[in-house]
This record gives C-alpha cells, sequence and structure tokens, in this order.
C-alpha cells in the first residue's frame, strides 16, 4: 500500500506544531509529510512502521522522524487501564532547523542526529524516560515556551552517546562524499539481483574491490550487512506483493528471492512479527478502517 501524503499546517507564526493525540485506539495511517517529526507515545502498545521497519512498540516509544520518510503507529493494546492511547507529536520544518544552526554555534550537534533522522531514529527507554515530562509539557504551555522548549528538547537527544538511539533505515542515511559513487553502484547491482541467489564473487569484479574491502564499505555507508540489506530487499518486496496484489504465497516467494516457501515464511514472521497470510489480512482491514487523512489539517 503506497503512503499517502499528508498535509500539516504550521501557521506562519509558529515555528513548530504540536499535536497532543488520544484516542480509543491507533489506526493504520500510513502517511508522510516534508516535516520533521518526534513523537513520543505513552499508554500504548503495537506495531510501529518505520520506512521499511516494523517493530513493536511499548510506552514510551521516543522516535524522530525525518523528512518524507513513512510512518504509522497501529495500537494493539493500552499499557494502561483507563488511559487513552496517547501521542504528542512535535513537527517542524527543515528550514526552521537549519535556520538555527547557521545562526548558533552552540548548535553545531543537530546536524548528525537529524541526518540520522533520515533513517528514522528510535531512542531507548531511558533517554525517553528523562524526557518524558518536559515532552509533555508541550502540550500546555504558551508557543514561545513551546520553541524554546523543543529545542533545548533537540539538543538534549543531539548529545546523547549513539548507543541510546538507533536508525531504523540506515539504507536511508546521507553517504560520505567518498563512497557516494561506489556505494550507489554497489546498491544499484543488489537491487537488480536481489531475486536471485547473491554470490558476492560477481559484485566484486562489478566495484573492482576485493570481498573484505566490500564488506566494510557497505557497512560503513550503511550501516547494516549486505546479507542483512537484500534479506530487507526480499522482504519488502514479499510486503509490496502481499498489500498490491493477489498472487499466491509460493508465486510471492519466489518473485521476492525466497526460493522455498518455509523459509520464506519464517524469515518473514521473524521480520515483521506476522506471517505473509496474516499480514495480508492485517492490511486488508487496516485499509477499511483508515482514519481520515485530513485529521492534522485542523490541528493549533
Amino acid at each position: 500500500m503506497k503512503p499517502w501524503l499528508e498535509t500539516v499546517s504550521i501557521p506562519a507564526s509558529q515555528s513548530c506544531l504540536i499535536y497532543d493525540r488520544q484516542l480509543p485506539e491507533f489506526g493504520f495511517n500510513w502517511h508522510f509529510h516534508p516535516e520533521y517529526e518526534l513523537t513520543l507515545t505513552l499508554h500504548s502498545e503495537g506495531k510501529r512502521f518505520v520506512g521499511g521497519s516494523v517493530e513493536e512498540y511499548t510506552d514510551g516509544d521516543l522516535v524522530l522522524v525525518g523528512p518524507n520518510l513513512p510512518h504509522a503507529w497501529q495500537s494493539q493494546s493500552t499499557t494502561n487501564k483507563g488511559k487513552m492511547h496517547q501521542a504528542v507529536v512535535c513537527w517542524f520544518t527543515q528550514s526552521w532547523i537549519e535556520g538555527l544552526i547557521q545562526l548558533m554555534p552552540e548548535y553545531s550537534s543537530l546536524p548528525s542526529i537529524l541526518s540520522r533522522a533520515s533513517g528514522g531514529l528510535v531512542f531507548d527507554q531511558g533517554v525517553s524516560t528523562d524526557l518524558r515530562q518536559t515532552i509533555l509539557s508541550l502540550t500546555h504551555i504558551s508557543q514561545a515556551e513551546k520553541m524554546l522548549t523543543l529545542q533545548r528538547i533537540l539538543l538534549h537527544l543531539s548529545t546523547q552517546k549513539p548507543s541510546s538511539s538507533r536508525v531504523l533505515n540506515p539504507e536511508r542515511l546521507p553517504e560520505p562524499d567518498y563512497d557516494k559513487s561506489r556505494t550507489a553502484s554497489i546498491l544499484f547491482w543488489l537491487q537488480q539481483h536481489y531475486v536471485e541467489p547473491i554470490r558476492l564473487a560477481p559484485l566484486c569484479h562489478h566495484v573492482h574491490l576485493s570481498e573484505s574491502q566490500l564488506q566494510r564499505i557497505f557497512k560503513r555507508s550503511t550501516g547494516v550487512s549486505i546479507s542483512h540489506y537484500v534479506a530487507r530487499l526480499r522482504i519488502a518486496k514479499a510486503c509490496s506483493l502481499l498489500t498490491e496484489s493477489d498472487l499466491t504465497m509460493t508465486d510471492i516467494a519466489a518473485q521476492s528471492g525466497f526460493f522455498d516457501s518455509a523459509h520464506f515464511s519464517r524469515s518473514f514472521s521473524r521480520t515483521v512479527g506476522l506471517s505473509p497470510t496474516q499480514y495480508r489480512k492485517h492490511h486488508k482491514d487496516l485499509v477499511q478502517h483508515r482514519p481520515d487523512r485530513h485529521a492534522a489539517l485542523s490541528i493549533q
């Protein structure tokens, strides 16, 4: 299913937009927008979809999503009886944050975290706990205080140890200039051949690297191994075929690069948390109950 473009209307008089979403459940709402989004999810657990990543989330889930990265949260149950599912959502534009960085040398730690957010960045529970009350305060303070508080939050996040956060889609990260063309060649080759059994010798010959050099450069540029990347390509292809076609599971497995249906089912279930059949049914059910796409337009 293709994501839809959500329009986030940040008034000209504001630098950011805060939305305190409290609902009986979070329906699947697969969308993207050009703004950055910082979301703290409370009293809720379920599935988090960011780009090609599908993971379980629970109370305190804190994620920074970069521009135009598709995402959705699908709740399964509450973690606090009597409480609604809650998400405090903070939107801000790339031009606003880049303007701050240019004006204030003290904000030199921000570019790194913004770059990592291009792949979706999830923070550990310790960071989330530290910022929980501060982020909640955004829902009831003045607009001027919101702007200053959001800056403090982003600065706090940008000064944490790298081990306190994890990129959900490493392949989306910007690459160092010296690796761009070479890695682009590797990625292009893999995207052309991932449905075939992957052998590294032809790829090494294609990019004029030894196997050790190939593996090292690819891991440095994407954050994942070649085998992991290929597995994600195959699962992503399978997800697309499951939601956009009526092909049989055997045909989907073959067209996704899995030549053993049992292996396909195990790999898919391990990665996504649902069997292929469950995933297809789940998405058909969610599409029928998709919430209003224009809900964000009325947020002030």
